[in-house]
């Protein structure tokens, strides 16, 4: 029970739910990897072992690097290694933990991963760090994630064209949006303690319109990968269609002086988002 214990501490403290933004983008750019060399379950198997790797040693590292600050926030004074249910040291094991189980993933996968996984890490960990000079930091949390479908792309392809290129925009911009969202929380807090954002550089209601600018964006990029693959054209168009609806509401759910319903615009309407593209990748692959 201790160790079950253990886990579930360790589960929320890199809130493994959010792991649902980024795999099924990592799946999709599997899925159109695929159509020209085939997959195989093994290769499956390390891409996801890789994306829990990279993602959860991300998690742990910001848990790090941001323990002090975290202490102060009232949103996230409550976190573990804030309460000392996690130890400092714990987490940095956990940390290393993780990325060794992505670098040995990147090399089951193929040559390529494995000499771009120190730069994968590097980029992860890095964006820990940009909120503290640049209020760009949400365009760099999606470049961190924007290496989900190029790197699960890589892996089946051994190389890269303009579709994950394209993929990966489409994921900076959609992170970029959400947590453009999220960060409207902190933005009292960002103030008192000069960090930088999108909503503190800006203000709340820039901010919102910023995010949507963002939205739309990643919406030109996930229509413009159409145009480079021979897949289902009328499934893949109703995909979009649908996200592209799901956004809009997700922006109606928010107001610059209602951010009541944020988690439900940022963790609910996302996570449907990832979903409903990867099985509108999947499902136009087949039946191409």
């Amino acid at each position: 029970m201790g160790i079950l214990a253990k886990m579930i501490d360790y589960g929320r403290m890199v809130k493994f739910h959010h792991s649902v933004f980024a795999l099924p983008f990592a799946l999709a750019g599997t899925a159109f990897a695929s159509m020209e060399k085939g997959i195989t379950v093994a290769q499956v198997v390390w891409i996801v072992l890789a994306m829990v790797g990279a993602r959860n040693a991300a998690m742990g590292f910001n848990r790090i690097a941001d323990e002090k600050l975290d202490a102060l926030n009232p949103r996230t004074s409550h976190w573990a290694l804030q309460r000392k249910i996690l130890k400092r040291w714990e987490v940095a094991i956990f940390v290393i933990a993780l990325s060794a189980l992505f670098v040995f993933s990147a090399y089951m996968l193929n040559y390529l991963c494995f000499y771009l996984s120190p730069l994968a890490l590097f980029i992860i960990f890095f964006y820990s760090y940009t909120k503290r000079f640049t209020w760009l930091s949400q365009i760099f949390l999606g470049l961190s994630l924007s290496l989900s479908p190029i790197g699960a792309w890589i892996a089946i392809r051994g190389d890269i064209t303009m579709v994950p290129i394209l993929l990966g925009c489409a994921v900076i911009f959609w992170v970029a949006g959400f947590d453009t969202i999220y960060a409207c929380q902190d933005y009292e807090f960002d103030l008192k303690m000069n960090l930088y954002s999108v909503p503190k550089r800006f203000g709340l209601p820039a901010a919102l319109k910023i995010a949507l600018f963002f939205h739309l964006a990643s919406l030109i990029f996930l229509i413009s990968v159409l145009y480079f693959l021979r897949v289902n054209p009328y499934i893949y168009s109703a995909g979009i269609v649908i996200i592209g609806i799901i956004i809009f509401y997700e922006h109606s759910l928010i107001k610059p002086d209602d951010l009541s319903k944020v988690n439900i615009a940022f963790f609910n309407m996302n996570g449907i988002i990832s979903l409903v593209y990867l099985g509108t990748c999947t499902t136009s692959v087949m039946l191409s």
